[in-house]
């Protein structure tokens, strides 16, 4: 009799675990998806007035779907044919920076990585020095023109190619995921310090550089103070540039107009613009990511956790 009631007072006690395991269960999943909504929907929000009538955007009409549905804020900006250039100019700088940038900082954690450095403490809180002095604005404008780069491509990707918390997360990967006895079993068999880099830790380390990688293009596809400060050739303007340009153009216009008429009409181009704007923009690395989605994660964990 007093065993059946224990095993029926365990029996309870395990139905009472589940039931507050599976109450758990559905709140962390129901928290996951109004995390998921709030991040979600102001992208669809944008997406959906890119589409949608101004006003009914302006007076809170277009919530899930467009109102008054029309491609004319896209024809508007697709008449500029200097989008097209700016789209040709953000590609070859996304490009090359990313490459420079993964070259210098990916080699630049690795030696920092190595315990056999010469010096390895003083050139890593040399590397962080930089993270929280510079030499400021006018110091680096006059750098960059008495090296001769100001207006040329190479001041778009060469002089700050260097990111040291990219550095920083990438030394640490190596120091957590490069075992030394990789190194010592490949020096019997022969091999450099430049061959074991480039055939044996780099291929051991795809999920960091692909991390790497997209910070970068990130980065460099967002960049337009740059071009801005370093750049007077119109027809070397990175996209940002040229998008932030067309809405400050019609922005002036629209307060220039005397008519009313057209400064309400100058106002409705400029305010669907701003949509398009976001997504002509934004699409083509949103396309990228999904690619890298999957190194991402776990190349940020191992990247940034140090034993």
């Amino acid at each position: 009799m007093e065993l059946t009631e224990t095993m029926k007072g365990q029996a309870s006690r395990k139905a009472k675990i589940r039931s507050s395991d599976g109450a758990i269960e559905i709140f962390i999943y129901a928290f996951a998806v109004i995390l998921l909504i709030i991040q979600i929907y102001p992208l669809y929000f944008i997406v959906s007035a890119s589409f949608s009538d101004p006003a009914a955007v302006a007076n809170g009409q277009m919530w899930l779907y467009p109102k008054g549905f029309t491609l004319d804020g896209y024809k508007e900006l697709l008449k500029h044919e200097n989008i097209w250039i700016g789209y040709r100019n953000t590609i070859l700088y996304t490009a090359a920076g990313t490459i420079i940038g993964l070259a210098v900082n990916i080699s630049a954690a690795y030696a920092l990585s190595r315990k056999d450095l010469a010096g390895r403490k003083f050139i890593s809180l040399f590397f962080i020095f930089t993270m929280f002095f510079n030499g400021g604005l006018i110091p680096t404008f006059l750098t960059i023109r008495d090296f001769h780069l100001y207006n040329t491509f190479l001041v778009m990707v060469l002089p700050f190619s260097v990111a040291v918390f990219n550095i920083i997360v990438a030394r640490t990967f190596f120091q957590n995921n490069i075992p030394g006895d990789l190194w010592e079993s490949a020096q019997l068999d022969g091999c450099g310090n430049l061959r074991y880099y480039v055939q044996i830790v780099l291929p051991l380390s795809k999920a960091i550089v692909s991390v790497l990688a997209l910070w970068t293009a990130v980065g460099y596809w967002n960049s337009y103070f740059n071009a801005l400060i370093y750049l007077k050739d119109p027809n070397m303007y990175p996209l940002q540039l040229i998008l932030r340009n067309i809405l400050i153009t019609n922005s002036t216009q629209m307060s220039m107009e005397s008519n009313s008429e057209a400064a309400a009409i100058a106002l409705r181009l400029a305010n669907i613009m701003r949509y398009s704007v976001i997504i002509v923009a934004t699409l083509p690395i949103m396309c990228v990511y999904p690619f890298v989605q999957k190194y991402f994660n776990k190349g940020v964990m191992i990247g940034a956790v140090k034993e």
